[in-house]
């Protein structure tokens, strides 16, 4: 049984998160979560929607569901990372670079940041544009080997694997609210009605 199985199938041992830990005694460690629940955690606090799959088969099948539930099958794709096509080519996607011609923005990312369930983007998933440019409604595509501790392990990351040209437009998606959903804490910031199709790998 995979480890997102035995998350989402029962409830966190509430013996060890019961005990604060400045109760648990000045020399013990502090109980810290593996990066993969923290980060579905909080990205779920962050109003975050969470696809978990175990195989390409069930990647498919829960974009469907997102398609059908929205009523997209029949709208253009905002598509700027053309792999996407591939994986999706069962779908015939009309994908689109026109914003205002498509209601949702399918998507790669970096990685995974556990620490506060943000996700990690670059000049390769937007290309050029700001947050705020881009439509209301995303479905991001990511792989479990994605997750890191933070965004300066992201950057780092980032930059190993593109020594030759390191990518522009970093940044990261942290809220994600429809518009309606906004309150004080998300003002200024470009909330989105995020999916996250999320693959096991490892």
């Amino acid at each position: 049984m995979s480890l997102f199985r035995k998350l989402f199938g029962k409830k966190i041992d509430q013996s060890e998160q019961s005990i604060p830990n400045q109760d648990r005694g000045k020399y013990m460690p502090e109980i810290r979560l593996p990066a993969d629940e923290r980060f579905t955690i909080n990205f779920k606090a962050n109003g975050g929607k969470f696809l978990y799959c175990e195989n390409i088969e069930e990647v498919k099948e829960s974009f469907n569901s997102i398609l059908t539930e929205n009523k997209w099958h029949d709208e253009k794709t905002f598509l700027i990372d053309e792999r996407l096509s591939k994986l999706f080519n069962d779908f015939n996607l009309k994908g689109t670079k026109n914003v205002s011609e498509s209601p949702y923005f399918l998507s790669t990312c970096e990685y995974l940041i556990s620490d506060d369930g943000s996700l990690l983007i670059s000049s390769n998933q937007i290309a050029e544009k700001k947050l705020r440019e881009l439509p209301d409604h995303f479905i991001i595509y990511a792989t479990t080997s994605q997750f890191v501790e933070s965004i300066g392990e992201g950057l780092k990351g980032i930059k190993e694997k593109s020594k030759t040209a390191i990518p522009t437009n970093i940044t990261t998606i942290k809220h994600f609210k429809t518009a309606e959903d906004k309150d004080f804490l998300t003002y200024g910031s470009s909330a989105k009605n995020l999916y996250l199709l999320l693959l096991e790998d490892l």
